[in-house]
């Protein structure tokens, strides 16, 4: 559906930020903390003049922000991608085609600027499959009842942790941030405008908590709030960033050492090894598991090729885009983990939609399972093991920040 001609798509200025910040408070169903607003005007992370916006009679009704980040792809390779955020459509103007333009003309521009990926933090699961997305990192809320998970007597005990001033180590968590992104699939660098806002930690980012606490070892941080949660004296762990498993295990141990909690709450990866440190795997129960992050192939070969792969293939996949025209037929190849991609005309061994390779891209979902749901086509069995010892990665991907 094409947006009504009344319907103006263009390039945000300065003077739409006010009109913008109202979309983006009643999609979103907040209201702007002073502080952070402030900041915002000072040091956006997303500029207002990179901005995409549907106008109708002089108002701004839709939005799409884009800036561009730094992925940590497979292979620890750092990728220069289109990061999208702050997508929103006015309730008014609902279902007249102002989404599918906006995303047209900023995936053309990003397209023309020649970058292989997408991503974005989406709030709906429903909505931008059709556009080629699919989901890429997922993660599990769970609790910790403090006051009866222990460590095995086998588990370790470096040490090497200190409580420290969050502002006073400003520095020293940067420093790890960036050394822990360089090494983990699917987290960004964080610029100086985000790490601005995590260190001004405005009131409407505590969900009624205290100011952060920080952790400190030579190799990780965690950062935390107390909080009263359910009748339960709780603290949250907002952000816990580990190099090595000595840094891990040893920030664990101290948050277990917290007086006066009923229970620890976080977000953990598939493959966190904290349960199984623990007597009672039982210990840390999930609350929900969901995604984090989504991703779009905007030029497949270039995006095949800038990763790398676990074991050798040989093979051509068909590749259906129904929003774009990235999709047709490559033959991919592996060897010592390198990739080469380029489109042919060989007949297809795997077909498969373009939101699924998105998902499959940093390895967090399995070529195997979209096989056993029929979203991917194998000419046998064995083409689909080949793909997923290929795609596989030794870590679970992992969100750097929220966008």
């Amino acid at each position: 559906m094409a947006p009504s001609p009344d319907i103006t798509i263009r390039n945000a200025e300065s003077s739409d930020a006010d009109q913008m910040r109202l979309l983006t408070e009643t999609n979103f169903a907040f209201r702007t903390d002073p502080e952070l607003l402030k900041a915002e005007q000072q040091d956006p992370v997303f500029r207002t003049e990179d901005a995409l916006i549907a106008v109708d009679q002089g108002r701004v009704v839709g939005q799409v922000k884009v800036g561009r980040q730094l992925l940590t792809v497979p292979g620890a390779r750092a990728v220069e991608v289109a990061a999208i955020s702050g997508v929103v459509v006015a309730p008014t103007h609902r279902r007249r085609g102002i989404l599918r333009a906006m995303y047209t003309e900023q995936h053309r521009r990003t397209e023309e600027a020649g970058l292989p990926l997408t991503i974005f933090t989406v709030s709906e699961g429903t909505i931008y499959g059709r556009f080629g997305y699919g989901p890429v990192i997922v993660a599990n809320s769970v609790t910790i009842d403090r006051t009866e998970a222990e460590f095995r007597s086998t588990a370790p005990d470096p040490g090497g942790v200190f409580l420290v001033d969050t502002a006073e180590a400003k520095d020293r968590i940067i420093d790890i941030y960036d050394r822990w992104h360089r090494q983990t699939i699917g987290t960004q660098a964080s610029p100086p405008s985000q790490w601005r806002r995590v260190f001004a930690d405005p009131e409407s980012y505590r969900d009624g908590g205290t100011s952060l606490f920080t952790l400190l070892h030579a190799d990780g941080y965690a950062q935390y709030r107390y909080m009263d949660k359910d009748d339960k004296n709780q603290v949250y762990v907002e952000d816990l960033r580990a190099v090595t498993p000595d840094a891990h295990v040893a920030l664990w141990r101290a948050l277990m050492g917290l007086d006066l909690i009923d229970e620890i709450a976080t977000l953990l990866a598939e493959d966190d090894p904290l349960p199984y440190l623990l007597k009672d795997i039982r210990s840390v129960r999930v609350k929900n598991r969901h995604d984090l992050l989504w991703l779009r192939t905007m030029d497949i070969p270039a995006a095949l090729t800038a990763r790398t792969y676990l074991d050798d293939l040989d093979i051509v996949v068909a590749v259906d885009d129904p929003f774009r025209n990235a999709g047709g037929a490559f033959a991919l190849r592996v060897r010592d983990g390198i990739a080469e991609c380029e489109p042919t005309t060989r007949s297809a061994d795997i077909e498969l939609g373009i939101d699924v390779l998105a998902s499959m891209y940093l390895g967090t979902y399995s070529p195997r399972l979209f096989a056993a749901a029929n979203r991917l086509q194998a000419k046998d069995s064995g083409t689909v093991r080949a793909l997923e010892a290929a795609f596989r990665t030794e870590h679970a991907a992992k969100l750097g920040w929220h966008f």
